[in-house]
This record gives structure tokens, sequence and C-alpha cells, in this order.
């Protein structure tokens, strides 16, 4: 079974009103696509590091759902793996055992709470 990409920004941004279930060194997001299958993106931001540092990343979130994602991943659902600040120096065997948590606990719907927006400071 093959796992498609999502490449689409609007699909990532739908995946944020689903299950998020953060780990020390990503989040994982679950979200009903209405039948397109298992579907799977990667998401670095800046604040990890430089271009080298974001795309080794993003090389071993994608080689870790690849792999999971077609005897763990939730049916029909988009998965999202956003990279946290030392996710990238993590053991790779501690990776894939902190997204087979994840993904159990996404399948439980079992998410953490959603985030609380942060208040942004007087305007001058």
């Amino acid at each position: 079974m093959t796992v498609e990409t999502i490449r689409k920004r609007a699909d990532f941004l739908a995946a944020n009103r689903g299950i998020r279930v953060a780990r020390p060194g990503f989040v994982l997001l679950a979200h009903p696509n209405s039948g397109r299958g298992k579907r799977f993106g990667v998401t670095v931001t800046k604040k990890i590091g430089n271009a080298v540092v974001r795309n080794r990343m993003k090389r071993r979130f994608r080689e870790l759902l690849r792999v999971a994602l077609p005897g763990e991943g939730l049916a029909d659902h988009d998965h999202i793996l956003i990279g946290r600040d030392g996710g990238v120096e993590r053991d790779f065997a501690l990776l894939r055992d902190e997204l087979a948590q994840a993904l159990a606990r996404a399948t439980a719907g079992k998410g953490d709470p959603p985030r609380r927006r942060k208040p942004h400071g007087p305007r001058n």
C-alpha cells in the first residue's frame, strides 16, 4: 500500500483542526480526509536550524512515516509531523517508538488538549 504525500497548504492548515499528540522530538497531527487514504506531510520551521538541519530532519521524518503509516496509521487520515527543537539529534529508534506511541494515542482518540493562544502584548 502506498502512502501519499500532502503538498497543498490548505491540507496542512486543515490538519490543525484534528488530533494533536506532542512528543519530545515532534508533534503529530491527525485529521480525517474524507476517503483520500493515508497521507502524510512534514513541516519544520526555521526556528529549528539552518537548511541543512531542517532538511535532515525532514528526511528522517519522511522515512519514519513511510515505515510506520501503512501498518499503524489511521485509515483515511492526514498525518502531519511538525519538527521540534532537538528532534534532529534524537536517536532514530527512539523517534520510531515515540511515533508508534503517538499513532496509538491518535487511534484511541486521546489527543493533547488544544493549545492556548499566546497573548500578544500591548500595541503601541
